[in-house]
């Protein structure tokens, strides 16, 4: 049948596929879970060949389940698990998309699955139970949507841009704008969101302007961590229109900071266009600089104020942390051999940086809310000191020691881990640098294996004597 009517033959295999997801069979036992799965690598396969009809099953299984009205905590779950299959396949058959096939099915792409991927990321619910792992699942298909259909995802998102510009309401539907977050980037794209955003910055309501600031930093991440090789590039050759665009975005965001609140808020932004800039960063290393460049001068020396406690405000003197964590991690995908001026950016605030984050004596907190996140910046600012510096191991000791709270061992912990299993560029520093803390390494979890124990025991459950 697949060599005399392939066409059938793959609409049966999409079909056997939706029968067995578990919102349709009930639980899963171990023989319906190998089903589903050697019929969720058949697909793979065949999209390979049948790329368009595959990915347009798919994406119909995909909208009946979404439609589906369920009542129950089981019927609930097994929703949330067939989602995640048809997610996870989504993903794996346009990761693996054919070149030759972009403009037949863009059309199909943009029509169909779009929408419903944005479903997921749009209507994600705070603490629900599975929020989280489906909208991690439909980013990772928008990502892999994204390398192939690049221009189908930025329209849509120009779209909404354009119409933001018209928008007379203050509560404005910003979900488009946040597309920018999961997309695949890179540098070429990267310009392209950042010149679009410079057409329509001005014109935006401050929902929308706050939801662009805060999209466009991600999306940098993106590009950067997906490829180093380009970001390198950019301080080896720099880009005049990258520069330019990063630059005139800088000013617009710089004049839409009126407010110490609205500083907090885009500091972290400005810091990462300042970055794309190098020869703005060389510029204004030196005690006078031109009219037009002034501006970046004195946001530098703010931000520096600010992390040594002197900017007048606590929201500021977090923001520039985080800023200045970005600073850092940035500066490690630079190669140190191209002499940048970024670096001499970098020592001059990682003092105060890590004097900030690493204090025992009164430990970073954000408030109620926070700790995640306060914790991923404390992990992300020790790996990139390391990298920078793997010998200057001050705050090392620190979270090492046995009095800093636990908080610190948990960075300590994750960071090292974060080294030695990430580890993509030759000048990063290997995890042998730290072996001669083996010793205490090994202490602190003997210490607080003890500290657990003693814990459950304090807490052990009463039993009768009866």
């Amino acid at each position: 049948m697949a060599a005399h009517k392939p066409v059938e033959w793959v609409q049966a295999v999409i079909t056997r596929f939706d029968e067995q997801l578990p919102i349709k069979v009930g639980h899963q036992n171990t023989h319906t879970k190998i089903s589903t799965e050697h019929n969720k690598e058949c697909l793979i396969n065949i999209s390979k060949y049948k790329f368009s009809l595959v990915i347009s099953g798919l994406t119909n299984i995909l909208k009946n389940v979404n439609n589906m009205r369920i009542f129950g905590e089981a019927s609930e779950k097994n929703l949330y698990l067939s989602q995640l299959i048809i997610l996870d396949t989504l993903e794996k058959c346009l990761a693996g998309q054919s070149k030759d096939c972009l403009r037949l099915d863009e059309t199909m792409l943009v029509k169909q699955l779009l929408p419903e991927i944005c479903h997921f990321i749009h209507t994600y619910r705070e603490g629900h139970q599975h929020a989280t792992e489906l909208r991690a699942s439909a980013s990772a298909v928008l990502f892999s949507l994204s390398c192939n259909n690049f221009n189908a995802v930025f329209s849509r998102i120009s779209t909404r841009l354009q119409e933001l510009t018209v928008c007379s309401e203050d509560n404005v539907d910003v979900h488009d704008i946040e597309l920018m977050q999961y997309i695949n980037v890179d540098c070429s794209k990267l310009k392209r969101l950042l010149q679009e955003t410079v057409l329509k910055f001005r014109a935006l309501k401050k929902p929308a302007q706050l939801a662009v600031i805060n999209s466009l930093e991600k999306a940098f991440w993106n590009w950067v961590e997906n490829y180093p090789d380009e970001f390198t590039m950019l301080y080896q050759r720099p880009q005049a229109d990258m520069a330019e665009a990063a630059e005139k975005l800088f000013d617009l965001v710089d004049s839409f900071a009126e407010s110490a609140k609205r500083k907090a808020a885009v500091w972290p932004l400005q810091i990462i266009l300042l970055i794309l800039c190098p020869e703005i960063t060389h510029t204004i290393s030196k005690d006078t600089v031109e009219d037009s460049k002034a501006n970046k001068k004195l946001f530098v020396d703010n931000l520096r104020k600010a992390l040594a406690g002197q900017g007048g405000s606590k929201q500021l003197m977090e923001s520039a942390a985080i800023a200045c964590v970005k600073l850092c991690k940035a500066s490690t995908y630079i190669n140190w051999e191209d002499h940048s001026t970024i670096f001499l950016l970098v020592q001059s605030i990682v003092m105060d940086l890590k004097a900030l984050l690493f204090n025992p004596a009164k430990p970073f907190w954000r408030g109620t809310g926070s700790q995640n996140a306060d914790v991923e910046l404390m992990m992300d600012c020790f790996v990139s000191c390391f990298r920078i510096n793997p010998h200057n191991n001050q705050h090392f000791k620190v979270c090492l020691a046995s009095s800093s709270p636990s908080t610190f061992h948990f960075v300590l912990v994750n960071s090292l881990h974060r080294i030695i299993t990430n580890s993509h560029l030759d000048w990063w520093p290997k995890i042998d640098a730290v072996y001669c803390y083996s010793g205490e390494l090994r202490f602190m979890f003997s210490d607080t294996l003890n500290r657990v124990i003693q814990g459950i025991a304090t807490h052990a459950p009463f039993k009768s004597k009866d």
